[in-house]
């Protein structure tokens, strides 16, 4: 290693989280593969000093930061135990050497870039109304889930792996105040605790035989040095939230839920992982579907071991109900959503699935399977066991998530709205080359024909509802639109009610962020009291790579342009993420 690189890592072993770039949109990387590196290190919010090295092979130049920085928290640095030094020291020789990120797909310079790049906690801070105000029925909060890695990856990082971390707006009397903290699962606990990595990230951790046999051997020598217990759970609550049985969680589907908590000053606080009394095991989704009627969350959980699929639901007291193992789904499958009706639960058997199998060639454990015929799977939601299950084939229809569902003709009838990706070989690798149809698909439980119809021609996808509306008819459907994915340029508002003969497309309202703004899923919150379906309140976070900002919006759900109602800007940026969940302030006092 030249004198450069030594000065260089000496550096950073002195200050280790910067090597997160928490509160700015640089990411620092350095790989001894490429020995290419770009890094600022910041100490103070007044001095900045900048190291940079010529690039000996032709590799693309990390993204530039964005004009406007934040000082970075100071934070002592941990002195790695001897066998932590040894377990590291291996790690890094499997990064460099056996599995570094050959594909950009799984290359933290580019996962991680611009708005992408993770940020550090901050605490309760009040924000600024810079347009129009904040309605009185908004008061609660608005949290939104993501992933946020507490380190910088040491090798392969799929933007699937980061630790979650929650970004709440709590609301009250027209004034907001913002909170960002990570979900303190066990694997962030004794990450944290142990000042780097130890538990190896799931998407990106198994690429090929070699690669996995190192990593897994070096996963069970930490586990028998006693750095981790893998029973406390190795997930990372970075997906959903989800309120039900008087409980607020953060969910993940490879571990099991998380209980939060926002304290009345806005804060929040994870209050432990939870397993309803020891009925719950592994894991479950992080789409659990509330009857908005009977208060129950119905739910499932799928893995690579048989059964493959498992279903179950929490009643409204949180007891959980024996799972419902279905054992007619024959291979694992990527289940990551799901639908309900009023009499049924509907699940997608689609081409992306898990073999672990392509280990053994080189490949990854998760993948599609091209001469796979999706099939929809139907069950009485409150079936005790599989053999009411009936499975339809529907070529081409590949769903990640569902929108919603119900009933027609007395229930011999399911209609099920959901986006279909067009393009389902891209969705682990090249999000930029997916585009998901929105579509209407009927099933005649009867005849067992299925029919279905695109809605709208638009890319678009994370749709969302009014959640009065769950399991049963609705007419209005909310959905980020995609150009390309991820990245999501405005929020699209479709009538489904459109007559099937017409079949023009659904769109009504529509709005565009801007130049260089972008945002994620949206959410519905209906008015209290509320008249019509679309009687209240689109919010959800945007962000504005140009001047670095992000920024809180709430537009009129009825209006054609979806007019904003009130422009709350952040005190901070908001990494982009997943899917949030507005809960009344009548709520949040009950946890």
């Amino acid at each position: 290693m030249d004198a450069l690189s030594s000065t260089f890592l000496s550096t950073l072993s002195q200050h280790p989280k910067s090597l997160l770039s928490p509160n700015n949109n640089n990411y620092y990387y350095y790989s001894p593969t490429l020995k290419v590196f770009s890094v600022r290190i910041e100490e103070r919010p007044q001095t900045t000093t900048t190291i940079t090295k010529p690039q000996e092979k032709s590799t693309p130049s990390p993204p530039k930061p964005t004009p406007k920085r934040e000082p970075i928290p100071s934070r002592k640095p941990i002195e790695p135990s001897f066998p932590s030094f040894i377990f590291n020291a291996f790690d890094d020789f499997v990064n460099t050497f056996i599995d570094p990120p050959r594909k950009s797909s799984v290359d933290p310079r580019y996962v991680l870039s611009n708005n992408f790049a993770p940020v550090d906690e901050l605490p309760p801070t009040e924000c600024e109304v810079v347009e129009g105000s904040l309605p009185s029925c908004l008061d609660g909060a608005y949290i939104r889930n993501g992933p946020n890695p507490q380190y910088l990856p040491r090798g392969p990082y799929h933007l699937f792996d980061g630790d979650g971390m929650l970004h709440s707006i709590k609301i009250s009397q027209g004034k907001a105040t913002f909170c960002s903290r990570f979900v303190k699962t066990y694997k962030y606990n004794i990450e944290n605790e142990a000042g780097s990595p130890i538990i190896p990230n799931v998407f990106s951790g198994f690429n090929g035989l070699t690669a996995s046999a190192a990593r897994g051997a070096l996963t069970a020598a930490r586990a028998f040095a006693g750095q981790f217990n893998p029973a406390n759970g190795i997930g990372l609550a970075n997906t959903s939230l989800a309120l039900f049985g008087g409980k607020l969680f953060a969910l993940g589907e490879s571990d099991l839920p998380y209980e939060v908590k926002i304290a009345p000053d806005g804060d929040i606080f994870t209050l432990g992982r939870h397993d309803f009394n020891g009925k719950l095991f592994m894991s479950m989704t992080a789409h659990p579907k509330i009857d908005p009627e009977t208060n129950e969350a119905f739910a499932f959980r799928y893995g690579p071991m048989p059964p493959f699929l498992s279903y179950f639901r929490v009643d409204s007291n949180g007891i959980k109900t024996p799972d419902v193992p279905i054992f007619s789904m024959t291979r694992p499958s990527f289940l990551h959503d799901f639908a309900i009706t009023k009499k049924y639960a509907i699940f997608s058997d689609i081409q992306i699935g898990m073999n672990p199998i392509e280990l053994l060639t080189g490949g990854s454990p998760v993948g599609t399977d091209s001469g796979k015929i999706p099939r929809i799977g139907v069950i009485p939601r409150y079936a005790k066991d599989e053999s009411e299950m009936r499975w339809f084939d529907v070529s081409g229809f590949n769903i990640v998530h569902a929108i919603n569902a119900w009933d027609e003709d007395g229930g011999d009838t399911i209609v099920l709205i959901a986006p279909n990706i067009l393009s389902v070989e891209h969705t682990l690798e090249r999000m930029d080359m997916i585009h998901a149809s929105v579509e209407k698909v009927k099933i005649n439980l009867k005849t067992g024909v299925v029919s279905r119809h695109p809605i709208s021609t638009r890319n678009l996808d994370f749709g969302v509802i009014n959640p009065a509306y769950v399991g049963k008819k609705n007419k209005y459907v909310y959905a980020a639109i995609a150009d390309p994915m991820p990245n999501v340029i405005g929020i699209a508002k479709l009538d489904v009610s459109v007559a099937e003969v017409d079949r023009r497309d659904c769109i009504v309202a529509c709005r565009i962020f801007g130049e260089g703004c972008f945002g994620g899923e949206p959410f519905f919150v209906p008015k209290n009291p509320s008249i019509d379906e679309d009687d209240g309140y689109v919010v959800s976070y945007v962000h504005n790579e140009k001047t670095g900002e992000s920024k809180f919006l709430v537009m009129d759900a009825t209006s054609p342009n979806l007019d904003i109602v009130a422009d709350v800007k952040l005190p901070r940026r908001v990494p982009y993420g997943f899917h949030g969940l507005f809960v009344r302030e009548n709520d949040l006092i009950k946890l």
